[in-house]
């Protein structure tokens, strides 16, 4: 990378739980690319006064985790329709001192439903009611899905999710039936749900695909099962790559080849 200077531009990202793999994705390609960049996680309990410091020191873009990714709304100048579709934030370019919102996720999983062929007749099931469950949920009814079901435990959330979009909710595990299965929660992440499921074998083996958002480890329990039931895959980490580098093109203006990306991902994961 560049020394530091004073004509570098900062990049950030602000989450209550950071972690290192958007610093290393950009930081990697700001040095292939020979740009004058860096990018820092930061962990923060004051939204308000982050995004004012985002838009007061001209930090040129700011990635949004949880849980802030609907609290920074009031904080911005305008919404790209990204955001606006889900109303989620998780991205922030800073065009001098107008803070430009969008969701990168929402984008990321829409473009992994196309580029993967999903077709929109096909059922399909989404387990988990959270703030990534919007994106997912909103990216399936755009790309034309008419039959979804929000499988999640909490009535609450995961009936408000199912009716902003036109689907069904349930707390009961469907039959097995030809369909996309979906995973929006923890399970399979590092924790108590490391090696668990989020759908059973049976259901495994009736599915057409199979797609996990889990992006820490790119091999979840689920993934590793449904490549051996012989079902295809979207994996967690084609979402945080394609997210990460849709925000990397807003910060720097330069798009990037599906080669950079993956070289950039790889060395994300790396210890």
């Amino acid at each position: 990378m560049p020394i530091l200077n004073k004509d570098m531009a900062l990049c950030i990202s602000l989450s209550g739980r950071p972690s290192n793999l958007g610093t290393r994705f950009h930081n990697f390609l700001y040095d292939e690319l020979g740009l004058n960049f860096a990018y820092k996680a930061f962990r923060t309990d004051d939204i308000e006064g982050a995004i004012r410091g985002v838009r007061a020191l001209g930090i040129r873009g700011c990635s949004v985790s949880m849980p802030f990714k609907e609290a920074v709304i009031p904080l911005i100048d305008e919404l790209e329709e990204s955001a606006a579709a889900i109303e989620s934030v998780n991205t922030i370019v800073n065009d001098d001192g107008r803070l430009i919102a969008s969701n990168t996720d929402y984008e990321a999983v829409a473009s992994l439903i196309g580029s993967h062929g999903l077709d929109p007749a096909v059922p399909v099931v989404v387990r988990g009611s959270g703030g990534m469950a919007k994106a997912v949920v909103a990216a399936f009814r755009a790309a034309g899905f008419a039959e979804l079901t929000v499988l999640a435990r909490n009535r609450e959330t995961g009936t408000a999710l199912a009716r902003k979009y036109g689907y069904r909710w349930t707390a009961q595990e469907p039959a097995p039936a030809p369909a996309v299965l979906v995973n929006v929660t923890p399970i399979g992440m590092a924790g108590p749900d490391a090696d668990a499921l989020s759908f059973s074998e049976q259901q495994l083996s009736a599915a057409l695909t199979v797609f996990d958002v889990v992006a820490f480890p790119a091999e979840t329990p689920l993934v590793r099962a449904a490549r051996a039931a012989g079902v295809p895959v979207i994996s967690g980490s084609e979402v945080v790559a394609l997210q990460a580098a849709r925000q990397f093109e807003r910060y720097t203006g330069v798009r990037l080849s599906a080669e950079q990306i993956e070289r950039a991902s790889v060395f994300s994961r790396q210890e």
